[in-house]
């Protein structure tokens, strides 16, 4: 097997680092895994699953229920405790799968969520756990943005990545293009309508946009569709991306309720 390179960009690989991330990625795309990585404890693992419906009662080491679904994919499995310690910047990652990075494609019948030239990556895993926890499973990246399989985002976002049709664009128009028709919702700091209004009178099949971590999105995004405004105290300057993405996505799932 080739060596395990340290995570770039350019790889046409990543690494799931995590028992818990590792699971949701053998449930939700055990094609993609090519190596299952272990640390030597990994056996005294403390961490663990309920055993599946028909099984006796009790609880299976995480490590062995991931190491069976490994064998069962027919998944290489090696001991490779300087590359979990590299990638995981940890002494205790005691699992991970190496996966090919694939593309998925958004349904034009969901609602959807846009982030625009996100630039940190623990902000963009966080915003896209938020995102799937309220239901919101079709995202996309505009460019410049930070890279969605950078080991960090992946376990920023616990695992929601792997439940989540993501797409990366290189320019808002370009994502247009492939949705018409549908409604545009910016965030902004001046947007024309508070957060509740909006929400309320939403019409599906909706587009949620938010704007980079530092400059949110431009003046020019106002003509997209109907801008809103997340109402919040004078004392700050505005909310942290991942606040803001929770505050919208559960607005909107919620009939602004």
């Amino acid at each position: 097997m080739p060596k395990l390179e340290p995570y770039s960009r350019k790889l046409p690989y990543s690494y799931a680092l995590g028992l818990f991330p590792c699971m949701k990625l053998m449930e939700a795309h055990p094609e993609a895994v090519r190596r299952l990585l272990l640390h030597p404890d990994a056996a005294e693992a403390s961490l663990s699953f309920p055993l599946p419906e028909g099984r006796a009662s009790g609880e299976v080491s995480g490590v062995e229920k991931l190491r069976a679904l490994c064998r069962q994919h027919g998944i290489r499995e090696e001991i490779a405790e300087k590359v979990l310690k590299r990638e995981s910047k940890k002494d205790n990652c005691f699992a991970g799968l190496v996966f090919e990075k694939y593309v998925c494609t958004l349904r034009k019948s969901a609602n959807h969520a846009v982030l625009c030239q996100i630039s940190d990556s623990g902000n963009l895993g966080t915003a896209l756990r938020s995102l799937l926890g309220f239901g919101l499973e079709d995202v996309a990246l505009i460019r410049p943005c930070v890279d969605p399989y950078e080991p960090h985002t992946l376990r920023a976002s616990m695992g929601a990545f792997y439940d989540l049709r993501l797409r990366v664009y290189e320019t808002f128009d370009q994502y247009l293009e492939e949705f018409p028709g549908r409604s545009i919702y910016p965030f902004m700091l001046d947007g024309a309508k508070p957060l509740d209004q909006v929400a309320r009178n939403a019409r599906a099949p909706y587009t949620l946009v938010f704007g980079n971590e530092q400059r949110g999105l431009p003046a020019t995004f106002q003509q997209y569709g109907q801008s809103v405004l997340i109402p919040q105290s004078n004392k700050i300057d505005s909310l942290n991306l991942a606040v803001a993405v929770s505050i919208g996505a559960y607005a909107f799932t919620t009939g602004g309720k």
